[in-house]
This record gives C-alpha cells, sequence and structure tokens, in this order.
C-alpha cells in the first residue's frame, strides 16, 4: 500500500496521528481488492517460500493487534489519568518474532517498545488452567501503576515476568547491554565452576534496543566486551537485538548507519531480518537465533521497524515533521502488511478481520478499566518495601556459618596456617584472607577486575587466589568498569555470588550507573522477583602521599550515598575488614542486597599507629563464627569531653590527634568509627553524641559532598544541634599530585585546631 493510497484524513495535518493510525487499519481492510488464494492448512507456509506457517503467522499476528491496542488504550485513557505510560511499541510489533522464536527460559533484557515480544512470549508458558496466560491484563495493571502489577508491584511501567524470565528494565538508555552480556558469559561460567544453572545450559541472553541508543557508550562497551570474548573464544551467547526505526526521539540516524557500523565487526556476528514482515523476516529471526544457540558467539540482529504515533503521548511530531514524512512513515505500519497476508491467504475475510481488530480493541479497554478499579501504591512503606530487604537473623546465621573447615584448611594450606593463628597482621594482608575465607565457604562465588589474577591486584590484596581458587573463579577482565560491573549482575542472574573489583573510587565514575540505574534497582523494579547480588570491592579514599594525584585519591563517596538501596562500608582496620566482608557476603546471599567494600589504599600496609615500629594498626584474624552486624560501629575511648566521629583514613588519624588533645587541654576523648556509611546508622551516632560535650566531625570526602553532612543532620534531627561542634573535612577541589595533595585532605594538626577552637 502506498501512501497515494491513504485516505484523505491521513494526509490532514489537524488530526491525532494515533487516530490515523487507529483508522488507516480499518479502511485498509475495508479497502482491500487483494487476490485471495485457497486457504491452506494450519502446518503450511502463510506465503509462497515463508517459513513461518499459518498457525504460527496467526499467532504472531493476534500478538501484534494487542501490543497495537494496548498503545492506542494507553493514549486515551492517559488524559483520564488513568494510564501512565505512553511510550509504545507502535511500528515494533515484529519483535513478537523474535519471541516465538527463542524460549521463555531464555534470559530477555527488553527496551521500551517490546509490547509484541511480550504478548507472544506469554504462549509460551501456560497458565494454571493449561491456556496461555493473559498478557493483556497483566499489561493493564501495568500501565494502571497498580500494586497488583506482577510485574511491578505498580513502580513503573516495565516489562518483565519472572516466570518467562524477562528481567525488568526502566527506561534506560543501552544501559542494560553490559548485564545482558554478562548474563550470557555467566551461562557458560556455570559449567566451568561446577555451578547449577536455574534455566537450561544452552540458553542464550537476549538484549533488545534501538538504533539511536547503539551509538551509546555503554552500548558500544558491551559490544566490544562479546567481541573481546569472541576473539579469545569463551562463550558468549548473547543475541544484540537493534529494532531500527531510524530515529531516537527527533535526532534521524543517518540511512544504512547501523548495517554500515555492525555488519563488517569482526567477532560479532551480524544478521538482518525485516521486523516489517512477518512471513518474509520469520526466517531470518529464526537464523540469527539459531546461530546464537548452537556456535555460543554474541550475535547482532538488525531488525528493521519504524516509529509510528511519535516517541511518547507528549511528542507531538506534527510540530517538527513534515506531513509527507509523517503519511509515509505510517505507510509502512508493519499490521497493514501482516493484514494484506492474512487477506491474501484467506486466513480472514475482511469482516472478520475487522471483528477480530474491534475484539482486541474491547479486550484492551476492559482490562485497563477494570485495572482502574484495582488497589494502588498508597504508601512510603508499601513503595520501598522492595527496595532494600533486610532479615537480621537470617544474615546473621549466615554470616556465622562456619561449616567449611575442611575447605578453608585446603585453601590456606593446612590448620597450621589458618589465619586466626597467625600473628596480627595489617590491613591488606586481612583482606586477602577474608577472601580465601569467604571464597572457601561460597563455591559459587567469583572475584575478577582489572589485574586481580596472576597479579594479584595493584596493591596485591588478591594475590594467591588465582592460585587457590584457578582461574575460573578468579580471573582478569578487560579494562572497562561497565562491562566489570556488567559481568557481575549477570552472574548474580545466574545464582552466582560475585565480588568484582573496581581499581580505584575514581574509575567506579565511569560506570556508576551499572550500579545506580541496574544493580540497585532490580529489586525495586521487579518487586523482589529478580535479585542480582553483588560485592563490589574499591580500592578507595585519599592520602597516599600524593601519589598518583585526583584518580589515585579519590574521596568521592557522595556518589555512593545516593543510591537507593546500596551498602557501603569502610573498614579502617583488617580484623574490622574480615568481619564486615562476612557480613556483606551474608546480606548479598540472603536477601540480594547490592554491597560496596570501600578498602582505604592509605592503610592497605599500615602496621604502626603512633610511632615507627609500634604495630599498633596490626590485629588478630577474626575466627570463623563471628561477624559484624550493619550498621555496628567501633569506639575508642569512654571520654565525653571530645568526642570525634569519622571513618576510613580519618581513625587512626583521629586517635593520633585524640593523644594529643587529651594532652593539651586535659579531655578525655572518644573516637567513634562509624564503619558502616550506608544506609548511616542515625540511632547510632545520636548514641555517641548524647552525653559529648564537643564533637568533632572528621570526614576527609569534600566539604560540599561528604559524609558529614548526614551525621551533622542525624545529630541536629536527635535533638542535639546544639552541640558545640566543629567539621574538619576535605576542600571542594580536585587531588593534586605530591605534596600539595595534604593541603586538600583534612590533616591531624587540622583536629587538634579544630578542638582548640572548641576549647
Amino acid at each position: 500500500m502506498t501512501a497515494s493510497k491513504r485516505p484523505i484524513a491521513a494526509r490532514h495535518k489537524g488530526f491525532n496521528r494515533a487516530d490515523i493510525v487507529d483508522t488507516n487499519f480499518t479502511e485498509f481492510v475495508r479497502q482491500w481488492h487483494g487476490k485471495v488464494r485457497q486457504r491452506s492448512s494450519e502446518d503450511a507456509p502463510v506465503s509462497e517460500d515463508s517459513a513461518l506457517d499459518v498457525a504460527g503467522f496467526r499467532e504472531l499476528f493476534e500478538s501484534q493487534l494487542i501490543s497495537r491496542h494496548l498503545d492506542l488504550m494507553a493514549r486515551v485513557l492517559r488524559v483520564k489519568n488513568k494510564v501512565f505510560y505512553t511510550i509504545g511499541s507502535s511500528g515494533h510489533e515484529g519483535n513478537a518474532m523474535v519471541a516465538r522464536a527463542t524460549r521463555h527460559t531464555d534470559p530477555a533484557f527488553l527496551h521500551y517498545r517490546s509490547g509484541g515480544f511480550m504478548a507472544e512470549r506469554f504462549r509460551k508458558l501456560p497458565g494454571t488452567d493449561g491456556k496461555p496466560r493473559d498478557p493483556v491484563m497483566d499489561s493493564a495493571l501495568s500501565f494502571a501503576a497498580s500494586s497488583e502489577d506482577p510485574a511491578s508491584g505498580g513502580r513503573h511501567k516495565v516489562w518483565g515476568s519472572k516466570p518467562l524470565w524477562v528481567l525488568p528494565q526502566t527506561s534506560t538508555i543501552a544501559s542494560h547491554l553490559p548485564k545482558a552480556f554478562g548474563t550470557a558469559v555467566a551461562i557458560g561460567q556455570a559449567r566451568r565452576i561446577g555451578h547449577t544453572l536455574p534455566i537450561p545450559d544452552d540458553s542464550i541472553a537476549l538484549c533488545s534496543f534501538g538504533d539511536a541508543s547503539s551509538n551509546h557508550a555503554t552500548a558500544q562497551s558491551a559490544f566490544n566486551a562479546a567481541a573481546w570474548s569472541a576473539y579469545q573464544g569463551l562463550p558468549a551467547p548473547v543475541l544484540f537485538i537493534c529494532e531500527d526505526n531510524g530515529i531516537g526521539i527527533s535526532v534521524k540516524t543517518p540511512r544504512d548507519w547501523v548495517a554500515a557500523n555492525f555488519s563488517q565487526r569482526s567477532n560479532l556476528d551480524y544478521f538482518y531480518a525485516d521486523g516489517l514482515d512477518l512471513a518474509g523476516g520469520y526466517a531470518d529471526v529464526q537464523r540469527a537465533v539459531e546461530h546464537c544457540r548452537r556456535t555460543r558467539r554474541p550475535t547482532f540482529l538488525h531488525l528493521r521497524t519504524t516509529r509510528l504515533m511519535g516517541h511518547a503521548g507528549t511528542d507531538f511530531e506534527i510540530e517538527w515533521r513534515s506531513i509527507e514524512e509523517l503519511v509515509e512513515l505510517e505507510a509502512s505500519d508493519p499490521l497493514l502488511r501482516s493484514a494484506d497476508i492474512a487477506l491474501s491467504a484467506g486466513l480472514y475475510s475482511q469482516d472478520e478481520l475487522l471483528a477480530l481488530y474491534e475484539a482486541t480493541r474491547q479486550r484492551c479497554f476492559e482490562a485497563a478499566e477494570a485495572a482502574d478499579t484495582r488497589p494502588k501504591l498508597v504508601s512510603l512503606e508499601e513503595v520501598i518495601k522492595p527496595l532494600a530487604p533486610y532479615t537480621p537473623e537470617a544474615v546473621k546465621a549466615e554470616a556465622e556459618r562456619a561449616d567449611y573447615a575442611d575447605e578453608r584448611e585446603r585453601v590456606f594450606g593446612g590448620a597450621d596456617k589458618l589465619p586466626e593463628r597467625q600473628p596480627p597482621r595489617h590491613l591488606a594482608i586481612q583482606i586477602n584472607q577474608a577472601l580465601h575465607d569467604v571464597m572457601a565457604k561460597y563455591p559459587e562465588s567469583l572475584l575478577f577486575g582489572e589485574d586481580v589474577a596472576q597479579k594479584g591486584g595493584v596493591y596485591t590484596v588478591t594475590r594467591g587466589l588465582n592460585k587457590a581458587f584457578k582461574g575460573a573463579r578468579v580471573f582478569n577482565t578487560l579494562l572497562d568498569e561497565t562491562t566489570i560491573l556488567g559481568l557481575a549482575q549477570g552472574y548474580a542472574n545466574m545464582g552466582m555470588l560475585p565480588i568484582p573489583e573496581i581499581q580505584y573510587l575514581a574509575y567506579f565514575h565511569n560506570a556508576c550507573d551499572q550500579i545506580r540505574g541496574e544493580a540497585a534497582s532490580l529489586q525495586f523494579f521487579s518487586n523482589d522477583q529478580y535479585r542480582n547480588p553483588l560485592v563490589m570491592r574499591v580500592a578507595s579514599l585519599g592520602y597516599q602521599k600524593g601519589f598518583g594525584g585526583h584518580f589515585h585519591n579519590d574521596n568521592s563517596i557522595t556518589a555512593l550515598r545516593d543510591i537507593p538501596g546500596l551498602i557501603v562500608g569502610c573498614p579502617s582496620r583488617g580484623d574490622d575488614a574480615a568481619s564486615m566482608l562476612r557480613t556483606l557476603m551474608a546480606l548479598a546471599k540472603v536477601d540480594g542486597r547490592v554491597c560496596a567494600f570501600l578498602e582505604p589504599i592509605a592503610l592497605y600496609m599500615t602496621k604502626d599507629l603512633y610511632e615507627a615500629g609500634d604495630g599498633a594498626w596490626q590485629f588478630d584474624y577474626p575466627a570463623p563464627g563471628t561477624a559484624m552486624p550493619p550498621g555496628e560501629g567501633r569506639i575508642y575511648g569512654e571520654g565525653d569531653d571530645l568526642v570525634i566521629l569519622t571513618f576510613g583514613n580519618g581513625v587512626p588519624m583521629g586517635l593520633r590527634a585524640a593523644r594529643r588533645i587529651e594532652a593539651e587541654h586535659s579531655w578525655k576523648v572518644r573516637v567513634v568509627d562509624l564503619r558502616w556509611l550506608v544506609p548511616l546508622n542515625e540511632a547510632f551516632v545520636v548514641e555517641q553524641v548524647r552525653s559529648a560535650q564537643r564533637v568533632i566531625v572528621l570526614d576527609e570526602g569534600r566539604r560540599s559532598a561528604g559524609v558529614g553532612e548526614g551525621i551533622i543532620t542525624a545529630m541536629a534531627e536527635g535533638g542535639f544541634g546544639a552541640t558545640p561542634l566543629r567539621r574538619v573535612v576535605g576542600a571542594d577541589t580536585f587531588t593534586p599530585l605530591a605534596g600539595a595533595a595534604l593541603t586538600v585532605l583534612p590533616g591531624e594538626d587540622d583536629v587538634v585546631r579544630a578542638a582548640g577552637e572548641l576549647a
């Protein structure tokens, strides 16, 4: 059908384009005068040379209709505040072919134009009555933000389903690609470590996105990592599905750009399929899926689509696109092509097809009206319930579990070499011992990052782990933090316990959204149906005596403190580090939590506290069976004349300053190590300042963005805002090189000076 055959209304500037798309379909069917072939049997090809049989086409077409009418319903009911999402799938309904060609146990990470895919995948898993599950009501509940929405519990309009292995995504711009790649790698990794997968061993990971998103740095990271894996012969069965509609909101993709950019990429196997034509495109979709499953190689499926009715309900394309261009786009509507195939094959008469179209419309509207009456989230408690689950007794029991004595002895080389039987050691050594310990405890755990294997890390903290647990469990990655955290999420999706290492805190900012937008949000947006537990280790903070400048002395903790649901711990000494790691692993294992463990680089090798050779900053290793509850701080001293609240590097600094302050002012000083920075234990802070005559908050973070604001707010809200207070804090600047670094970070003299001001 050409644009010139369109009804006059289609070329009228004043009409609502959703109404035009709707009217076009009914008028196309009414005016259809094509030749009807002899009606074929259900198992015959739907058209000459098609790989799709009649029965399959019929179901795909119905999935397309469901997707389309969900879009049209959303546009109508949005203005009545019965629907709260209008980014539709119109023009992308051909992605239903991908759902048909794959299995419901192939993990799927979908972008927002996936209505056709979801409608078709629902056929893969019958309901309890033996009939296909109903995608319409599930979708309507999601559109209506009902708390009964089976995907997110009303927290967001997301495509997701636990039984269908569709992991919910928010409105991402390619940030889901790295974890899709990570999931594909994890499928192959499971066999190498003897881990039982929750899905069949020959599963593949699916990931859909738009042509505009394919240019995003995060997407390029995933493509590169996939090709890097394939180049080395490592299985990475991920099917990247680029749904190319030629535009990103209003920015057009250059003609043939996707094909030019991806068709010749080494180690990323390219396939093209016409997503506007079910009969013609299905064989190509099948080929891509079968290739990915058979070869276990990363595969790029370039699926031709179009975009109808604008980016969303608020996008009035007629204001910035010509009417001729819109009419041409609407002429490429895949439902018109499907209607032509259906009528030509004699599957429906014109009246029957229009009746099916209207019945689907009615079904969607009835579901939406019903969904509007269903319960909504009405309280803060309901909203945040899945965000940060915490079961204290279960976590405590898991953290203290010590039923792996034989494996410990094997890993450490005998009973006499167990770390608790060694002399007191410093932070780096005891983190290393703790990592050996938790990896012996959890056979499903993996430790990976840049340089962590044979070299043992930049600071030798992971030395020996590669030898103890072999390369399948301790391994180097390519130099890309986005990939590292994407891998972590993929392993977690497949039931493993990842321990990714980010080499420096400054490097985390390159990949922050993998934690903020993806890992930490999954439990929230899936209503706690999906979890991706991980413990991210980060070499952190300052005081490296000027070495490396900002990128190796990063005190920017606020980026982590602002991530909902994240747990952040920061030890200052080795025994605390071991106890905290046990708890973090238990939090991940039991409650699916996403955790960050900040390791102060400047304290890695610190052995002394007050003077050279005193060995006062080395401690005994805590034997298994002990662990530190989240939020528990450590208190040094019993004085109330001055309380110093701090963490990390501030702890030994505060203790040295306290000795000088006590000598100068005859005060008794108490130093409090918070240890847990997110969530901040506000009750503990209030308890520590309750009897204090004076308070110093020692925070090496920046003045405008540290931990101190949270501490002081807790004091004020706890009724202690009038307590004499000084904040010793880092300056609002990046850290320079050499001795100049100490001009921007708080020092011992600054603490003593602040005490003098309080005196």
